[in-house]
């Protein structure tokens, strides 16, 4: 870690030693780290949330995790050179998921810029601007003064008309 390289990954399973846990690898490393590097502790599991995954969440789960490790390993054969790797391109550190329907890498750097850190939510949400509409459908009472309309690209004016309650 003195060296060049300024990031380091462990993976680990849940059950591959009773007493090499999380904790107590991440307390071995910021204990050997004496200020080098610092550490932190992310445990996919602890991410997911709404209970029981269904056969989908782990059948995309799988096919993510593939993409991520051909992804990795792609990446790492790009920038290994002479025994040593340059991992210092900003495409280096990213993110997989869904844009627009297709399984995509985004570099980290570019979603500090679209991303609302203080509520860890997006900056632009699609459909934020078809709120009004649901309340509409809904039969809500609503002010149409309290919303801010959006452009949305499925509708057209001579199809939706707030007067005549579409």
């Amino acid at each position: 870690m003195k060296t060049d390289i300024q990031r380091g990954l462990v993976l680990r399973n849940e059950k591959c030693h009773e007493h090499y846990t999380t904790e107590f690898l991440y307390n071995l490393y910021s204990s050997e780290g004496k200020g080098i590097f610092d550490c932190r502790i992310n445990v996919l599991g602890h991410l997911q949330q709404g209970g029981a995954p269904t056969p989908f969440d782990r059948n995309y789960g799988t096919k993510l995790g593939v993409k991520a490790v051909l992804w990795m390993s792609e990446k790492l054969q790009e920038v290994y050179r002479k025994g040593r790797v340059f991992a210092n391109s900003c495409d280096s550190a990213c993110v997989i998921g869904l844009r627009k329907k297709v399984v995509a890498f985004s570099p980290v750097t570019e979603l500090k810029k679209v991303t609302d850190f203080e509520h860890r939510l997006p900056q632009e949400q699609w459909w934020l601007n078809l709120r009004l509409m649901l309340k509409m459908l809904a039969n809500y009472q609503i002010s149409l003064t309290e919303y801010i309309s959006g452009k949305m690209e499925h509708v057209t004016r001579r199809t939706l008309s707030i007067e005549k309650g579409f």
